[in-house]
């Protein structure tokens, strides 16, 4: 680790800078906002591997970390450059910990982020002020059994998909809410989401979308042969339950976030339950879920009358006696 020289009569104030190195783009927007936190008087910490890759100006002092001692809890921000993807990889690197995200979306819907990519002066100003305020997400502990053995446990923000191995056979599967059996039925996976991940897989299975400031679990079967497989919304306090029946011919897989595997063998029984550390995300806007909804699905709202017909209101209760 390379540890920037600090002032002992100043609060040691320190930032983890995670970038999606991968791209042109990210490493030269990183180079900025590392150089930019640096000259403020900010402590910078990235993983070793992106600061080699963003290739920092000559002196500029950064701590670097391996991805398993990160240090979050060290942190006061994790500042994330990239796309919903390079979130979630955030997320792991401080799960665990009450450090906030601030994603500065450089990846194409970006529903994670809260700033685009031509906001970054603004955002840097921001951190430096420490002008953002937080907001807890609830994320999913999961647990993998065979034969009441527990095989894996896990974790996701999005979401835990239980998942067919092979293209050319179905998963035959029982779901399961609070310990009572609700269906069976061949499919090709199941999706267990929160809130939060309504918007991603869940939503593209057909779930629904749910606001995040409300507290629930989903479950979506995907492509389901059955008379009954519609979406399922439960309180935060039940517990979801897939069991892979042991006929199948061939093994499933659980996917959490798109990032982390788990193989499922014919038998596997799969829970999933509010995790008991959220995830926090660090905020810059006062803008509802409604306004960033219609952005970054490019809905349309053209017609939409609802201003005018409140103005309308107000006016004419202001003019009565």
């Amino acid at each position: 680790m390379t540890t920037t020289p600090a002032d002992p009569d100043q609060e040691l104030r320190r930032i983890l800078v995670v970038a999606h190195a991968g791209r042109a783009e990210a490493r030269d927007v990183a180079r900025d906002v590392v150089t930019s936190l640096l000259g403020h008087g900010l402590v910078v910490r990235m993983l070793e591997d992106e600061a080699k890759e963003v290739d920092l100006p000559s002196g500029a002092l950064v701590e670097t970390v391996t991805a398993d001692a990160v240090g979050a809890e060290e942190c006061e921000l994790a500042l994330v450059i990239g796309g919903d993807g390079t979130i979630l990889r955030a997320g792991e690197l401080i799960h665990g910990t009450r450090t906030p995200v601030l994603g500065l979306n450089l990846g194409h819907v970006g529903f994670l982020a809260e700033a685009e990519s031509e906001e970054v002066d603004t955002v840097i100003e921001r951190v430096v002020a420490r002008e953002w305020t937080s907001e807890d997400r609830l994320t999913l502990e999961v647990s993998v059994f065979r034969d009441k053995e527990l095989l894996e446990t896990t974790w996701a923000l999005n979401e835990a998909s239980v998942e067919k191995a092979a293209r050319s056979r179905m998963l035959e599967v029982v779901v399961e809410v609070d310990g009572r059996p609700v269906s069976r039925f061949g499919c090709d996976g199941i999706v267990c989401a929160t809130p939060t991940g309504s918007t991603a897989y869940n939503f593209s299975a057909g779930g629904p979308v749910v606001w995040p400031e409300v507290e629930a679990l989903l479950m979506v079967p995907i492509s389901a042969h059955a008379l009954f497989a519609r979406p399922m919304v439960v309180a935060p306090s039940s517990t979801l339950a897939v069991e892979v029946l042991p006929r199948n011919e061939g093994a499933g897989v659980l996917w959490a976030d798109g990032r982390r595997t788990v193989d499922l063998p014919p038998g596997a029984r799969i829970e999933v339950r509010r995790g008991t550390v959220p995830l926090r995300l660090a905020r810059l806007h006062t803008a509802p879920f409604t306004d960033r909804l219609v952005a970054k699905f490019g809905l349309s709202v053209e017609g939409w009358r609802g201003a005018a017909e409140r103005r309308r209101r107000q006016q004419e209760a202001e003019v009565e006696p």
